[in-house]
């Protein structure tokens, strides 16, 4: 049986800016969904998001003669990670409707910590050091800043930030049961079946809940959900993945501290939200904290970027 080594090929200069544009891309992820939410449904943008994003996804793998074939035994454990998506992307977006894009990019990105910590118990060898520690430290006092922050932040607002801090925490717990499990599928299997299967459950929850499923859609709006589904759940993944195949997950995760730079930045600039002092300490602890685990990592780390369906 031939066996294929992984290769962890150096990034060239052209690859290493690739991959910072990758990153920026995914950082302002949420800015574009708050653009979308001024005229759609919450649950509704994201079916809409998704939909989008399964179909590209199916296509380019079609055409690229990947097997979409999974063994009885993986449907299960596809239908747990499913749920699991669904419920947590849900959330996100609630959340993200009652906050704005520069809070929940900073709530979001401390999904590695939770997922570091739930990794000391639940997979075996991956244990917390100093270092670990120390960069989990740095991201939660990020955290305790975005909650000193009162300019402006109203009550709807901290309650936005608690539902995406609980929908960081979901996405975790899936990163952990993810990687238990992910040696026996195909990468992109894990992203594709459970876009698919949340894709009706979100129309459902919009037809529920959103009231005006879709109020107006105008240039701005429609190039946002675009960017959403075509650009960073579709083009960025299979760019991500193709970067991956070649230069390895550690070479990769060097660079996703430009994610919540991205967002917070972006958020300013295009929405005119806030950008405080308490704001801009949260992002430099938060920043640190991924430095601090990612850089001069030996171990094997996750194989998709933050934010790579959020």
């Amino acid at each position: 049986m031939i066996t294929h080594t992984p290769q962890n090929q150096e990034l060239s200069f052209l690859a290493a800016i690739f991959t910072v544009c990758l990153c920026v891309l995914f950082g302002a992820n949420a800015v574009a969904i708050k653009i979308s939410l001024s005229e759609l449904g919450v649950f509704t943008t994201a079916g809409l998001r998704f939909g989008m994003a399964s179909a590209a996804i199916f296509l380019w793998a079609r055409i690229t003669g990947r097997s979409f074939k999974v063994k009885s035994g993986q449907v299960r454990q596809l239908l747990i990670i499913s749920m699991v998506f669904t419920v947590q992307l849900s959330l996100f977006y609630l959340g993200l409707s009652k906050s704005n894009a520069s809070r929940g990019t900073l709530m979001l990105n401390l999904q590695p910590f939770f997922t570091l910590f739930l990794a000391h118990y639940f997979i075996p060898g991956d244990r917390i050091t100093k270092r670990k520690t120390l960069g989990i430290t740095l991201g939660f006092a990020g955290v305790v800043f975005v909650f000193l922050e009162t300019k402006g932040v109203t009550a709807e607002f901290r309650i936005g930030d608690f539902i995406i801090l609980f929908a960081a925490f979901l996405w975790s717990c899936s990163a952990v049961y993810t990687k238990r499990i992910i040696h026996a599928f195909k990468p992109f299997h894990m992203v594709l079946y459970p876009m698919i299967f949340s894709v009706p459950f979100f129309f459902l929850e919009g037809f529920i809940w959103d009231g005006a499923m879709i109020a107006h859609i105008n240039a701005k709006v429609f190039c946002a959900l675009l960017y959403q589904g075509l650009v960073t759940a579709s083009f960025c993944f299979v760019a991500w993945l193709t970067l991956l195949q070649k230069y390895g997950a550690v070479a990769l995760h060097s660079f996703i501290f430009f994610m919540p730079i991205s967002g917070v930045m972006l958020g300013g600039l295009i929405l005119g939200e806030p950008i405080t002092v308490n704001i801009l300490i949260a992002l430099l602890l938060v920043v640190a904290g991924i430095l601090f685990i990612n850089f001069k990592q030996k171990k094997q780390i996750p194989l998709f970027p933050l934010g790579r369906n959020v």
